[in-house]
């Protein structure tokens, strides 16, 4: 009630929301730059990079124009945009904080109006803006005549306000697990997701270019029915006349969109009124989480070789940053070779790269522990010690890339059908993970960094340097001390009749591996048993 007159204010209507929180939006982006230059200038960097390359793909669009594939070009981009839109949130969910709905869970709103405001707030940003240049671009591809190009405006805006209500409700269903420690692991493992997704951009490239568009018209016929790439599709139909066509696809497009938009409302009012039971652990008895903490033990050696072997293992499985490094090497080991064989450029010798990927794991085994690496020094009181400590990670490790890399080798020269030089290339493979283990133990203890908990850093500021020198430094001599089984390997291949005593590159490698293994770990013990306390200020820096 109005102290001066006495009368009750009228509440604020449903429709003065969205003006508030777009401009809620605009001011915390605003008042974010002027933090500091280095943000401002990384904004301003970012939407110059944005503009001109969403600049080149309209150009590239509008050039398409007239092609007979051009559709099939626009629907595929349309549904590939969709999808980007859907999953990135998962993968970055601090992206956009100022649209995070729990932070207005104590205000006064009913669930439909703030749907309508948040939906209108996430319009305001470079990606909407990068996303509706793109679709702008694939209408004026397809379009032709006046009924297209106002179609192509009713298509573009379902389009773009699908990509963008998918994204909210994706983010919005999944809020609770994306700000818990699973979620955070989830937007660690981006990178993996990253790097699989460009190798298979590149992969489909080449099949484009050497078969042409038309091998995409099977997928093109099922994607156009499928929203948003059908309201592209009714642009197109409404171009070659189809008008009922037009309309059906318009229609499952505003029909998915009110699905998302309901999705969205639903997942949004049971966000704000549940209560948060993420962090709740459930009761279990003891016995049970004495069983499973236990039952990795059992396969393992006794004594210290099996517990460093097991706290190893569980940081793979726990530790956001290793569980990232090695998914991503675990994926990347095994698309190089097998994606170069598919396409039938390849040769069995990538096989090695699965070896490579994950000997590198090896590397700054002291610095993956982070702060708690006193723990582990705390008990390394001579040479004997520090050995067993390096050797139960060498194992840990084997455990996983042994098998690894005879399943790589074997699927390559399954696709490539040369298994007369299997024995030859796991030999090599073998020795060339012994030799990064070696150097990886060596590397360890002679150049140790930190690795920041925190963010997406892999290194602490003031240690790249340091870096550099352990993980390529390393390379380069686990090459070297390779050097004598491949120059075997090359005379056996190119002396006369030499092709059949290829086979013992296979006895030959491991051997070699072992002992290049068994003498790294030698040779690193004492340097750290006696520079533990160099080692513990290197790696709790970060």
């Amino acid at each position: 009630m109005s102290p001066a007159t006495g009368a009750t204010p009228a509440p604020a209507t449903a429709a003065s929301v969205t003006p508030v929180v777009v401009r809620l939006k605009l001011a915390l982006l605003r008042n974010g730059l002027r933090q500091s230059s280095g943000r401002r200038a990384a904004y301003v960097a970012s939407l110059v990079v944005v503009l001109l390359f969403a600049a080149l793909q309209l150009l590239g669009l509008i050039a398409l124009r007239g092609n007979p594939h051009a559709l099939n070009v626009t629907v595929l981009l349309t549904a590939v945009l969709a999808l980007g839109w859907a999953v990135m949130p998962l993968f970055f969910p601090g992206g956009d904080e100022t649209l995070d709905p729990t932070r207005l869970v104590m205000l006064p709103l009913r669930p439909r109006p703030l749907v309508r405001a948040l939906l209108a707030a996430s319009l305001v940003g470079m990606g909407p803006f990068f996303t509706l240049v793109l679709l702008v671009g694939s209408v004026v591809a397809t379009a032709h005549g006046a009924a297209a190009y106002v179609t192509g405006v009713v298509a573009t805006g379902l389009a773009l306000l699908i990509c963008v209500a998918l994204a909210r409700a994706v983010a919005t269903a999944n809020l609770r697990l994306l700000t818990s420690r699973k979620g955070r692991d989830l937007a660690v493992l981006s990178g993996l997701v990253i790097a699989i997704g460009a190798q298979v951009v590149n992969f489909g490239a080449q099949r484009l270019g050497s078969s042409g568009l038309s091998t995409l018209d099977p997928a093109v016929d099922v994607l156009r029915w499928v929203p948003p790439a059908s309201a592209l599709g009714a642009v197109d139909s409404v171009s070659e006349g189809s008008y009922a066509v037009a309309v059906a696809q318009l229609a499952l497009s505003g029909l998915a969109l009110a699905a998302l938009l309901s999705y969205w409302q639903r997942t949004l009012t049971r966000l704000m009124t549940a209560p948060d039971g993420s962090t709740l652990q459930a009761a279990e008895p003891e016995r049970d989480r004495a069983g499973r903490s236990s039952g990795l033990g059992r396969l393992l050696p006794a004594g210290r070789t099996g517990t460093v072997m097991e706290r190893s293992l569980r940081y793979v499985w726990r530790d956001p940053k290793t569980k990232a490094a090695w998914a991503t090497s675990l994926a990347i080991g095994l698309i190089v070779p097998v994606f170069n064989a598919l396409q039938g450029t390849g040769s069995i010798y990538f096989a090695c790269f699965a070896a490579g990927m994950l000997g590198i794991q090896m590397y700054n085994q002291f610095g993956q522990d982070t702060s708690a690496f006193w723990m582990v020094a705390m008990t390394i009181s001579s040479t004997r010690d520090a050995y067993v400590e390096l050797r139960g990670r060498a194992l840990a490790l084997l455990l996983i890339t042994l098998p690894y890399t005879v399943l790589v080798t074997v699927l390559t020269t399954a696709l490539l059908g040369d298994w007369a030089a299997l024995p030859e290339v796991l030999g090599l493979s073998f020795a060339l993970l012994g030799a990064m283990l070696a150097t990886g133990a060596w590397s360890s203890a002679r150049f140790p960094y930190s690795i920041p908990q925190e963010g997406y850093k892999n290194v602490a500021p003031g240690q790249a340097g340091l870096a550099w020198i352990s993980i390529f430094g390393g390379m380069v001599a686990a090459a070297l001390l390779c050097a004598p089984v491949i120059a075997l390997a090359i005379w056996l291949n190119v002396s006369a009749g030499g092709n059949g005593w290829t086979w013992l590159l296979l006895p030959l490698g491991a051997a070699y591996g072992a002992l290049l293994t068994l003498a790294g770990l030698r040779l690193a013990a004492p340097r750290t048993a006696h520079h533990l306390p160099e080692i513990l200020t290197a790696v709790s820096k970060g």
